[in-house]
C-alpha cells in the first residue's frame, strides 16, 4: 500500500510540473501574439485613388491631384517639391523621397524603401526588410513619406498624452 501511495505522489508531482510548464507556454504565446498584434498599428496602405488607410481600413488622409497630402479634416500635412524634398505645412524639411519610392532622412539614411509586388502594388519595407504596408504604384513617391509622417504624428500625440498624464500626477 505504501508503495502505491508513493507512486501516486510521484505521478502527481510530475503532473503538477507538466501543467505549470504548459501554463507558462500558453502565457508566453499569448504575450507574443499580443506584441505581434500591436505591431500592425504601423501598417499603412495607399490606394489607387490616393487614400491613405491604416491596417484596419480607417482612412487617415489623402493625396490631392496636386500631390499635397492632407488629413481627414483637409489640413495640409506635407508636399513633395520638384527636388523630392518632403516639406511639412510649416516649411520644415522632413526628408527626401526618391523617384523609386525610397525615403531618406535629412541626414541621407534610408528610412523606408519600396519593393514592387506586382504591376499595381509596391510593398513598403524598413531597412531590415519588415513590411510596413503597401502603396499603389501611382503613389510610389508618397508611400514612405506618408508613412513616416503619420508615424511621427502618432509619436507626437503619444508624447502629448504622456505630458498631460505627468502633469495630472503632480
Amino acid at each position: 500500500m505504501t508503495m502505491l501511495l508513493w507512486l501516486q505522489i510521484k505521478v502527481m508531482k510530475k503532473l503538477k510540473h507538466l501543467l505549470t510548464f504548459a501554463a507558462i507556454i500558453v502565457f508566453a504565446a499569448n504575450a507574443f501574439a499580443q506584441q505581434a498584434k500591436d505591431s500592425t498599428n504601423t501598417f499603412i496602405t495607399i490606394d489607387a485613388k490616393g487614400g491613405i488607410h491604416n491596417h484596419g481600413g480607417t482612412k487617415l488622409g489623402y493625396i490631392t491631384k496636386d500631390n499635397i497630402v492632407k488629413d481627414n479634416q483637409g489640413r495640409t500635412l506635407y508636399f513633395i517639391d520638384r527636388d523630392g524634398n518632403v516639406v511639412d505645412a510649416k516649411g520644415n524639411k522632413l526628408g527626401k523621397a526618391s523617384k523609386n519610392g525610397n525615403y531618406y532622412s535629412n541626414s541621407g539614411q534610408v528610412v523606408l524603401q519600396l519593393k514592387n509586388v506586382d504591376e499595381a502594388k509596391c510593398e513598403i519595407l524598413d531597412p531590415k526588410g519588415h513590411s510596413w504596408g503597401y502603396a499603389h504604384r501611382n503613389y510610389k513617391l508618397h508611400a514612405c513619406a506618408a508613412h513616416c509622417f503619420f508615424l511621427e504624428k502618432k509619436k507626437m500625440e503619444d508624447a502629448k498624452k504622456d505630458s498631460l498624464a505627468k502633469k495630472g500626477k503632480n
